[in-house]
């Protein structure tokens, strides 16, 4: 089903037979993201995303637009920590199409100052959008607590001061340090055989420059005690973030990691939903999730809760994560959390776009394509003992930071603060 071709020059391509499929969707990656940027450069690598929908040598911002909104489909773009992804969705009859404006895109900015100035107007509105909304916030906050000093620690959006600071030669600068052969993946997903796939883009991507794959600052500090950071504000809910430091993507513990915080917090059926929600009522919404990294990685526990419940809530959560520690799961539990991970993978699957940036992340992240059941196999060698151990190794205070925004006290936190002595 993967298939992964390297050209002369170094550019990859990637791609996904599904011959189900009527559409194809289409990706070019960047391996670059905001911890490849100083703190002067905070939010560089996503103003330039925004930058590549304004135009280039050949086409005006609006003429990509229509080039693939005029087929049926559509055009976006993300930019995360550690790469940056440009991609468009449609028939796969319209395959060459999508294929030549997104390299037009990534190949031939203008850079123009009059749309960057336009542009930056937009990316303080969307970071004041951020900034506004509290579950938003406290998880920006919760990073910055966890990865002091990292970019890591930075929004990937960036703070108005480095915003302001933008300019068409800083932007091209960093650019063309960035997007080259070397450092580009081109990932496909629809009903299209590999040697098609190929034969269209490799005109296309040959033209890419040659250059170096950028630099990326590691995380070397050993967090030795919990941090905790909280801004009081307005609002009729405290926002609180608890952010655990696991292993890396490369740990091969993660797949225990995934079971265990399926069970924690990942859906309803999860100890945290069915205690705080379903048996004391004091969250709407309670969840964990797992964030992994190339050297690193994040449990987030995350809630929406009433200031006077705080204190209380926060005692339940150190139960939970108490318990997890002082026994196995169960096998019942175990068998529970795999299924519904390998049911949701396959849901997640079934669009072609989900699965061109499943296969994108795969081959930036592990230098290859995903391997046929390999997620399935792994999860279903996870034993109750592989979860007890890795919660044992992960529900540490040292390994804990909390992050709070609304109408709460220092004081009232203070769970937090005897738990974690």
């Amino acid at each position: 089903m993967y298939q992964l071709s390297q050209l002369a020059n170094g550019c990859r391509i990637a791609s996904a037979y599904l011959p189900s499929m009527s559409s194809v969707c289409v990706g070019v990656w960047a391996g670059t993201g905001s911890r490849h940027e100083s703190a002067q450069q905070g939010g560089i690598s996503h103003f330039i995303e925004h930058m590549l929908f304004k135009g280039t040598t050949g086409r005006t911002a609006k003429a990509i637009t229509e080039s693939v909104e005029s087929l049926g489909g559509y055009l976006n773009a993300f930019t995360s920590e550690e790469n940056t992804c440009y991609y468009a969705r449609a028939s796969s009859r319209h395959f060459a199409t999508l294929s030549d404006v997104l390299m037009d895109m990534a190949m031939n900015p203008t850079f123009l100052k009059e749309e960057l100035t336009k542009e930056r107007e937009v990316i303080l509105e969307e970071l004041a959008m951020i900034m506004d909304q509290p579950h938003q916030r406290v998880l920006e906050m919760l990073n910055e607590v966890c990865w002091p000093n990292h970019p890591l620690g930075r929004c990937i959006t960036g703070t108005p001061e480095t915003l302001v600071s933008m300019n068409a030669g800083r932007l091209r600068r960093f650019w063309g340090k960035h997007y080259h052969a070397s450092n580009l993946l081109v990932a496909v997903a629809g009903p299209l055989e590999h040697r098609q796939v190929v034969r269209q883009l490799r005109p296309l991507a040959r033209k890419l420059p040659s250059g170096i794959p950028p630099h990326e600052k590691a995380v070397r500090s050993r967090q030795r005690h919990p941090g905790l950071i909280h801004l009081r504000r307005s609002s009729e809910q405290v926002q609180l973030a608890i952010g655990i430091k696991t292993n890396s993507r490369h740990d091969s513990n993660q797949y225990a990691l995934r079971i265990l915080n399926t069970i924690l917090g990942e859906n309803m059926s999860s100890r945290l939903f069915q205690s705080l929600r379903e048996d004391h009522g004091l969250a709407y919404s309670i969840y964990s999730s797992l964030g992994f990294f190339n050297d690193a990685g994040l449990m987030t526990i995350a809630a929406g809760i009433e200031a006077t419940n705080i204190p209380r809530s926060l005692q339940l959560i150190q139960q939970i994560l108490e318990e997890l520690c002082q026994k196995p799961p169960s096998v019942k539990e175990i068998h529970q959390a795999r299924d519904y991970l390998i049911g949701q993978l396959e849901l997640h699957l079934e669009n072609t776009e989900n699965h061109m940036i499943w296969l994108g992340e795969h081959v930036l992240g592990f230098g290859h394509p995903p391997i046929q059941n390999q997620f399935q196999n792994r999860l279903q060698c996870v034993t109750p003992n592989a979860v007890w151990t890795a919660a044992q190794k992960t529900f540490r205070p040292q390994h804990m930071n909390l992050a709070a925004v609304g109408p709460v006290a220092k004081r009232q936190l203070s769970p937090f603060q005897h738990w974690m002595s």
